[in-house]
């Protein structure tokens, strides 16, 4: 009997750290919110090589971009996961908005049609994820038709969210307004570029983990 519950507690056990070592996580966001950002801050940090390039032109990631395996050790805790970084995910995109930053026509054309099959991917990936981390621009207003899509369409998949509100160190942010417009969830305000308040960013990826 003993014999049988120690295998039977092994399995389950077992099957739970299996989980833990194959979490796949998403980094999701309205494009040029700091997803690759973000998402280089933690593989430079973790694994020592950055996982895509960011610009100021919006769309820069018009691919899914995956970090098969990232390893945290933080306080004495060990996580590894699967780092998902998706597309800025827009209602709408028209070429012409390309243009504003020098691109050719023929290249905004171009542009603006990757981005679109990029946001079809990171949608199709949804299904893949078991978590995601949702970056805002903490100085644009979070109350916008995006972020909300985004959410909902968490919220229906039953996914757990981390909101993330990147950009701390301009003027202009207010990780409070993302807290009003997203009370449900836990909100971690953090600067990507200047590795700001990263520490509790690690804190409350752990506990998103723990909600899966």
């Amino acid at each position: 009997m003993f014999k049988l519950l120690k295998r039977f507690s092994a399995r389950i056990f077992g099957g739970l750290f299996k989980r833990r070592e194959n979490l796949r996580i998403g980094f999701y966001g309205p494009p040029n919110a700091g997803k690759t950002s973000l998402a280089n801050r933690i593989c430079k940090d973790w694994t020592g090589e950055e996982i895509g390039a960011v610009s100021a032109v919006p769309h820069e990631t018009r691919n899914v971009q995956v970090k098969e395996k990232v390893e945290i050790k933080y306080k004495g805790k060990v996580m590894t996961f699967k780092l998902i970084d998706t597309p800025g995910i827009a209602t709408k995109i028209d070429y012409e908005n390309f243009l504003r930053f020098g691109l050719k026509k023929k290249v905004a054309k171009q542009r603006a049609k990757e981005a679109t099959q990029g946001i079809i991917e990171a949608i199709k990936w949804l299904d893949d994820v078991d978590a995601v981390v949702v970056v805002i621009d903490a100085t644009e207003n979070p109350y916008s038709q995006v972020n909300i899509t985004i959410i909902g369409n968490l919220v229906a998949r039953k996914i757990p969210i981390l909101v993330v509100g990147n950009k701390i160190d301009l003027k202009k942010a207010d990780v409070k307004r993302i807290e009003g417009a997203f009370p449900e969830y836990e909100v971690v305000g953090i600067s990507a570029k200047d590795g700001l308040n990263m520490d509790e960013f690690y804190e409350a990826l752990f506990r998103l983990a723990r909600k899966i």
